[in-house]
């Protein structure tokens, strides 16, 4: 009797079907999706705006009936094709002056990288099986935020995919790049 093998992957535990339209479709057809939250650094204003703000947030926060999750992922900040574009214009300015404006700027976007700059983002998800629900959820949030001083915008596939590979890898960087003409 032939054995058959199995190959399993390392995402294999992950009962995900597919990523479209802004959610994560799971095995058992629930989608979990939710908000983007676009950062604003409160700090700056004066005492009682903050105090007003995260007042207005603790009070979205609490009339929230269902269950959520506020995940924090980290982005890797891609500036290749910027450098890649200072690289050429550099190659085609003559004027001793500019030229070292741009390589200062290269200078700085290497310094850039090196330092391993990432974006940090908001998500407020949730999930749910009924399509109606969900698009209720997800109209309220945006709305509840946008009391709050926030703006928010439904995930995308590609926001989706950030979380879960900051949830697979333990948060540790990807990279990603951009092909540079020789």
């Amino acid at each position: 009797m032939k054995k058959t093998s199995v190959i399993n992957t390392t995402d294999a535990f992950a009962p995900i079907k597919s990523i479209t339209n802004g959610a994560i479709l799971l095995n058992n057809n629930i989608k979990v999706t939710g908000v983007k939250i676009t950062p604003r650094n409160i700090f700056i204003l004066d005492q009682q705006s903050q105090d007003n703000i995260i007042l207005q947030l603790r009070t979205f926060y609490d009339s929230i009936d269902y269950e959520f999750w506020i995940i924090i992922a980290d982005r890797p900040v891609d500036i290749n094709v910027y450098i890649s574009q200072l690289q050429v214009h550099y190659n085609e300015i003559q004027d001793v002056k500019k030229r070292k404006l741009i390589i200062d700027d290269l200078n700085k976007a290497q310094m850039f990288i090196n330092e391993n700059v990432v974006d940090t983002e908001y998500y407020l998800l949730f999930k749910e099986k009924n399509e109606e629900v969900l698009q209720r959820k997800l109209r309220g949030l945006i709305t509840g935020l946008a009391t709050c001083g926030l703006t928010a915008a439904q995930t995308s596939n590609d926001d989706l995919r950030v979380v879960l590979d900051n949830f697979l890898n333990g948060g540790k960087s990807f990279n990603v790049g951009t092909v540079k003409p020789l």
